[in-house]
């Protein structure tokens, strides 16, 4: 039997900047999706979604010329396969797990990492293949093959596991101390719009961003300061000029975080204000945040939560908060009191 387990990922600082090559702080969180596979006397992958209640199969013929949209487990035996991998072995697989869908902590990254690390199991080189390259699999399978928006922190964040900083332009990552107090992930039962939030905020900060370099071409984004907000403000269209503003600060906050969180001890009072500022602009600017969400965590905050944020591409799914221990109970309420599906503690994983 081969038995996986894949973590669920919360992005701390940079949310909507790894489609920029700008860098992110996410980590690694005690939700899991699950993985059991028995050998079978089929040539063929039998799958059991236990959580979704379904069934489906695929046979170790597929060519995988014809890859239907989000099929992530073709895309990934279709992007092995131009690694030189051969599957011979049929498999009775089960999946479940309990990180929540389409809800911004990255179930469907977790499931395309459980797949990759099953398929190099079969092999026989889970010793042989790196952390790094699990993410780089998943994110080619799963962003690049169907040519979707998203960047790639979710695929590394898993496939690496831990609180770290990655340099999305390198793939670089930097552990860091994963001391951010009490967590909490509140559901909020608002459904997500991933792709089309996605789109549209990667766009319009890309034309933001071109507006400037057509300008002054050797303007280069890792090396803007905030300064240059100002200073090219005037040559942005109005419609983009939040776009321009949450690329240059958030980038600045995520900045801000890795310093403070590369302390043994890091301030946490100082880390839960960062969160804030940067669900301010993420509300304000990119408008990823429903009216609902905003007043859940508002709640959460007048409770006594010390950071908040929602989680992921954001228009809806789960919101973190950074906590104190005699805080808990009534952030959890004051959650609950506004709307929220359910309110959970977790941990950092490593």
């Amino acid at each position: 039997m081969i038995e996986i387990k894949v973590p669920a990922r919360i992005c701390f600082y940079g949310d909507h900047q790894d489609y920029l090559g700008l860098p992110v702080i996410a980590g690694t969180i005690d939700r899991y999706i699950n993985l059991k596979a028995i050998p079978n006397s089929d040539r063929n992958y039998l799958l059991r979604l236990l959580d979704l209640k379904k069934e489906s199969s695929i046979s170790l013929d597929d060519d995988l010329k014809h890859i239907q949209a989000d099929d992530y487990f073709r895309s990934v035996m279709s992007v092995l396969k131009g690694q030189g991998f051969e599957f011979e072995q049929g498999y009775d697989v089960e999946i479940s797990g309990n990180i929540p869908v389409n809800a911004g902590l990255s179930s469907s990254s977790a499931l395309v990492v459980a797949w990759i690390r099953f398929l190099v199991a079969t092999q026989g080189k889970s010793e042989e293949i790196s952390d790094y390259q699990i993410g780089r699999w998943a994110y080619e399978a799963e962003v690049l093959f169907f040519n979707q928006p998203g960047g790639l922190m979710d695929q590394y964040t898993i496939a690496q596991k831990g609180l770290i900083y990655i340099d999305t332009q390198s793939g670089e990552s930097t552990r860091l101390s994963a001391n951010l107090g009490k967590l909490l992930v509140a559901e909020s039962g608002v459904p997500k719009k991933t792709l089309e939030v996605l789109k549209n905020a990667r766009v319009y900060a890309q034309n933001a961003v071109d507006v400037v370099k057509n300008a002054n071409p050797e303007f280069e984004l890792k090396h803007a300061t905030l300064d240059d907000y100002e200073k090219y403000i005037d040559l942005v269209p109005e419609e983009l000029q939040g776009y321009w503003y949450s690329t240059i600060y958030n980038y600045h906050i995520t900045l801000k975080a890795k310093k403070e969180l590369l302390n043994p001890n890091p301030n946490i009072q100082a880390l839960g204000e960062l969160m804030n500022q940067h669900q301010i602009i993420l509300q304000n600017e990119i408008k990823n945040t429903p009216l609902k969400m905003v007043e859940m965590m508002k709640a959460a905050r007048n409770a006594g939560a010390i950071g908040t944020k929602i989680i992921g591409s954001g228009g809806g799914g789960c919101m973190v908060a950074m906590v104190t221990d005699d805080a808990e109970d009534q952030v959890k309420q004051a959650f609950l009191d506004k709307g929220a599906k359910a309110v959970y503690t977790v941990e950092l994983t490593s």
